[in-house]
């Protein structure tokens, strides 16, 4: 597929009880109680082999709309399409994404009244995103989030992105 993909997927980062207490103010670093407990919540935009462009951070209770406004304002180019998951599912947020020029390859979610179609061979592409996540959680200080900050945190993704996209250039002859 030519051109480039946004897409966006929510990842949640379990954080461990003694970073989350720690200075009382938890909330403001990404830290939110959830069901699962304290996490934090990844949203990553990408291009279209699945190379992180950036990163936001939210804690693990806030919805996936919080994070489309930074993500969209990222100095990238303007994709084609963005492919993301049934979190994203909004009216709102599609006709959003169609004055942008972008053509939004979201499922319905289950329970809308009416369902919109999906473009189910480009929403196909969306596994490169799924596995450029598996290849971040290999990293074991991003899995468990040991650390204490967002910055920290930011910095770590940062580096595990740099990673990933040196690995597309060393072979590439």
């Amino acid at each position: 597929m030519t051109g480039s993909i946004w897409s966006t997927a929510p990842w949640f980062v379990s954080v461990h009880r003694p970073r989350a207490q720690k200075g009382g103010g938890a909330h403001w670093e990404a830290f939110s109680r959830s069901r699962g407990g304290f996490t934090s919540r990844v949203h990553v935009r990408c291009d279209n082999q699945g190379h992180p462009l950036g990163f936001v951070l939210t804690g693990g209770q806030v919805s996936d709309y919080k994070a489309t406004g930074v993500l969209m304002a990222f100095p990238a180019p303007n994709p084609r399409a963005m492919l993301a998951d049934r979190g994203y599912d909004g009216y709102s947020f599609r006709q959003d994404l169609l004055i942008h020029g972008i053509l939004p390859v979201i499922p319905s979610r289950k329970g809308r009244s009416t369902p919109q179609k999906t473009d189910w061979r480009r929403y196909r592409d969306r596994n490169r995103i799924e596995r450029m996540f598996n290849r971040l959680k290999q990293f074991r200080r991003i899995a468990t989030r040991y650390n204490k900050t967002d910055l920290s945190l930011m910095s770590f993704l940062s580096l595990a992105a740099a990673r990933l996209w040196i690995r597309s250039f060393v072979n590439a002859v």
